[in-house]
């Protein structure tokens, strides 16, 4: 039975201590605020008894600060009550929000992370140390706006310039289960996000998959580290030639989770682990090199969301592929206008060795074949352009099956990390298709018309036959430049779009009853969110 460990009463009395210290918290409450009044102050229903608890002195206080904060906005008030340092009112916009269609989101849950990040971060700006953050009817998306928004990529600095990541928790609600949960979520992408970003001289492939060893064992996560000569013996030409110019030598990972009986066929996630793409012989401008440490970011979505089905107890199983390489200009790299010959026997032409992505990508969709799988997403930057389609906005979604990419898109609607469609017609395989030389190739028309579904389409040549497929390119939504969303602080790596795989991986896991005619709104009853 869940008992309420936090409220306004109890926090009154209590005051946590370290070291026999007072340790300082604040707490983060929500204001709806109204487009036609300014002045105009509601409540959340936890403030609303706060302020009852401090007779009055919040409402005063907030009359005070101005008008009412708007979405990713705040206003910090201080001496509000004995067992707070500081409270943030933060603003969560108009009351009657839900989903909007035009959008594709949630508002009322993307609302409710721009809400609990801005308060969490501002908190953590002041040197609050502990910060408890209202539910805002929504737990789960208060711990994924929270979590995502105070963490920061600090490695690499000394650790008297490091700053301090407060501790966050629940505040006057028992949904502990959801809370669990956005936490989960959120430490993935967080995960994901640290990973894309460690710089390509120390995360190497064998430092990669040193790190994934590292947390996915202790996870639960069985992984196996295969060499190049294993490589070579199952055939990974692609794989191999993608990395033939580097000094480091490829690593392939192969991560496994079992949810249920080990019969039933997994799920296979492949993730892209190019740890720096130069471009090879056809060599990248400077600009585009500086970010290219997170061309490894699809094989980091994979470790983050391999690791949250374990943490969530998910009753599926799990296959994670990693194919981890380097492509760099050496004296052995592959050439334009070389042939290879993939895995499952058919030729590609080279055209431009910047695309090494799609040879590591193809070999390692065909490898899955081999687990006899439910479906493959494979994941990764595989194709510029849609960056210059989608920008930041959406990942961009192709598939072989309507239901996979459909439930894509609503997991993009509950966690706010978008898929967008595009299309994968034959009218791009004939492009793929078309090359003199070999079987399949990216020719000099399909990159400059249409290449992201050119790409998906070269990679759907090499699936397993009769196996439903998903590929999602991250290349637009890998990195922000920090306008996108304030819980993902930029510039950097934003580990896009983890959440949203492991929302799609709980949909799958959870059973569906269906409505009287069978056809009309499914009601998802997830057993494995009941042992979280």
């Amino acid at each position: 039975m869940l008992t309420c460990l936090y409220s306004p009463a109890k926090q009154a009395v209590r005051n946590q201590t370290c070291g026999g210290m007072p340790m300082e918290k604040g707490l983060v409450l929500g204001v709806y605020s109204d487009s036609s009044d300014p002045k105009a102050i509601s409540f959340t229903n936890t403030a609303a008894e706060f302020d009852k608890e401090t007779q009055g002195r919040f409402l005063r206080s907030l009359h005070m600060a101005g008008n009412t904060p708007r979405p990713g906005e705040y206003r910090i008030l201080l001496e509000l009550h004995p067992g707070f340092s500081v409270v943030a009112a933060v603003g969560l916009g108009p009351e009657c929000v839900s989903y909007n269609e035009l959008e594709e989101m949630d508002e009322e849950k993307e609302n409710i992370r721009v809400a609990s990040s801005v308060g969490a971060s501002a908190l953590q700006a002041m040197g609050i140390r502990s910060i408890m953050t209202e539910s805002f009817n929504s737990a789960e998306s208060a711990a994924e706006g929270a979590a995502l928004g105070v963490w920061l990529f600090q490695e690499m600095r000394a650790v008297k310039r490091q700053v301090q990541i407060p501790s966050i928790g629940l505040y006057d609600s028992c949904d502990y289960t959801g809370w669990q949960i956005g936490l989960q979520k959120a430490s993935a992408q967080n995960l994901a996000r640290q990973l894309a970003e460690i710089p390509s001289n120390i995360l190497t492939p064998i430092g990669f998959a040193q790190s994934a060893v590292d947390i996915l064992a202790k996870a639960g996560v069985s992984v196996e580290v295969k060499v190049r000569d294993w490589a070579k013996i199952m055939e990974l030409n692609a794989f191999i030639a993608a990395g033939s110019g580097s000094c480091e030598p490829p690593i392939f990972l192969e991560t496994s989770y079992f949810g249920c009986d080990p019969d039933v066929p997994p799920i296979v996630l492949v993730g892209k682990g190019v740890t720096f793409n130069s471009g090879g012989l056809c060599l990248k401008t400077c600009d585009d090199l500086k970010d290219m440490r997170g061309d490894k970011s699809g094989a980091a979505v994979v470790v983050g969301a391999m690791r949250a089905a374990s943490a969530l107890n998910l009753p599926l199983n799990i296959r994670g592929i990693i194919p981890l390489t380097e492509n760099m200009p050496g004296p052995c790299a592959i050439k334009p206008g070389d042939i290879v010959r993939s895995k499952n026997g058919k030729t590609i032409v080279v055209e431009d060795t910047d695309f090494d992505g799609r040879l590591v990508l193809a070999d390692a969709i065909t490898y899955s074949g081999v687990h006899s799988p439910k479906a493959i997403v494979s994941i990764g930057t595989v194709a510029k352009n849609t960056m210059e389609g989608l920008g930041s906005g959406a990942t961009a979604g192709f598939s072989n099956n309507e239901r996979l990419i459909d439930q894509f898109r609503i997991a993009g609607i509950h966690t706010g990390d978008r898929v967008w469609r595009f299309p994968l017609w034959k009218h791009f395989s004939n492009k793929v298709l078309a090359s003199p030389l070999a079987d399949t190739g990216d020719n000099t028309t399909a990159r400059i018309y249409g290449d992201p579904c050119a790409a998906a389409a070269f990679l759907h040549e090499f699936l397993p036959g009769g196996v439903d497929w998903v590929h999602l390119d991250n290349y637009g939504s890998y990195w922000t430049d920090g306008k996108d969303a304030p819980y993902l602080r930029g510039p950097g790596m934003t580990g896009r779009p983890t959440r949203t795989v492991v929302e799609f991986l709980a949909q799958l896991a959870c059973k569906y009853d269906a409505s009287d005619d069978g056809v009309s709104e499914e009601k998802p009853i997830c057993a494995a969110m009941q042992k979280v």
